[in-house]
């Protein structure tokens, strides 16, 4: 089993994801933690994880948990929601001392606590969907749900461009979504849930396309409170007096990450922070 250095209050959090799309939620980390520190890991090289295998997708998080483990991190966020669909529960196996927690759980969380009538739509990346990592989560708590999934990995490079917003962007939107909102379907969705950390980037667009009828969900503000109660649990909570630090990791093109994080991150990101690593030779010790 890998070994992780004694955890300690003043220890960051880790955060990974594919990419830029868990800088959503780093946004939701800060609001909520402001005081944590915190070391970010895209593992650029290899994005997009929705479109690989599940054997692939649990070596990837391995090797970006087993990475960020080794910067005395005292918590593990699972920014992405195919790793958090196909690897949380093998990480968590990887590393029982260390707390590890995706969005997949959260996000479900907060779809039914929105819900009205329990007629809950899923959109994420094929990986996810075709997992149905949401929808068990969802009848979990919710076993009368109501339950549409649909891909839609075309959202995460509109997103990643910049195009969030617009007649354009609307028809996409409208064409892929398409199959959950057809007026012919046995229930009308009353919630959908942006089950990938890029969508909430065109929130905008979907929500136009939806209508008021349908309410939005995405992890962030919940996967970022569901931290705090773990850190609170845990007696994790970091008692240094003001902001937390920002780290910077990625596995390929610090220069495009710092460009295209404008469109996920509220600050700015400098290039020349942005720190290049391998993460291809870590692996937990079992």
């Amino acid at each position: 089993m890998a070994e992780v250095a004694g955890p300690r209050s003043n220890h960051a959090i880790g955060v990974f994801d594919s990419g830029v799309g868990g800088l959503t939620v780093l946004n939701a980390l800060r609001q909520v933690l402001p005081e944590e520190h915190l070391v970010y890991l895209g593992d650029t090289a290899r994005v997009p994880y929705g479109t690989k295998s599940a054997l692939s997708v649990r070596r990837y998080a391995e090797q970006a948990v087993c990475a960020l483990s080794s910067r005395q991190i005292k918590a593990i966020v699972v920014a992405c929601n195919t790793a958090s669909a196909m690897a949380l529960e093998h990480l968590q196996n990887c590393y029982p001392d260390l707390p590890v927690l995706g969005v997949i759980e959260p996000g479900a969380e907060a779809a039914c606590r929105a819900s009205r009538l329990g007629h809950i739509g899923v959109i994420a990346t094929e990986s996810t969907t075709n997992n149905q990592a949401y929808q068990k989560a969802i009848l979990r708590l919710r076993p009368d749900a109501r339950i549409r999934a649909q891909a839609c990995s075309l959202f995460v490079a509109l997103a990643e461009e910049g195009w969030h917003e617009g007649d354009l962007v609307e028809q996409i939107v409208a064409r892929c979504l398409q199959p959950l909102l057809l007026t012919d379907q046995q229930f009308p969705l009353d919630t959908l849930v942006l089950g990938c950390t890029h969508f909430p980037a065109l929130r905008k667009a979907i929500a136009s396309v939806v209508g008021d009828t349908i309410q939005l969900v995405d992890s962030a503000q919940t996967t970022a409170e569901a931290v705090k109660r773990e850190l609170e649990t845990k007696a994790l909570l970091n008692t240094e007096e003001g902001r937390g630090g920002l780290t910077f990791l990625v596995t390929d093109g610090p220069e495009r990450f710092a460009r295209v994080a404008t469109n996920f991150f509220s600050e700015r990101i400098d290039p020349a922070s942005v720190e290049l690593v391998d993460i291809q030779h870590y692996t937990a010790e079992r």
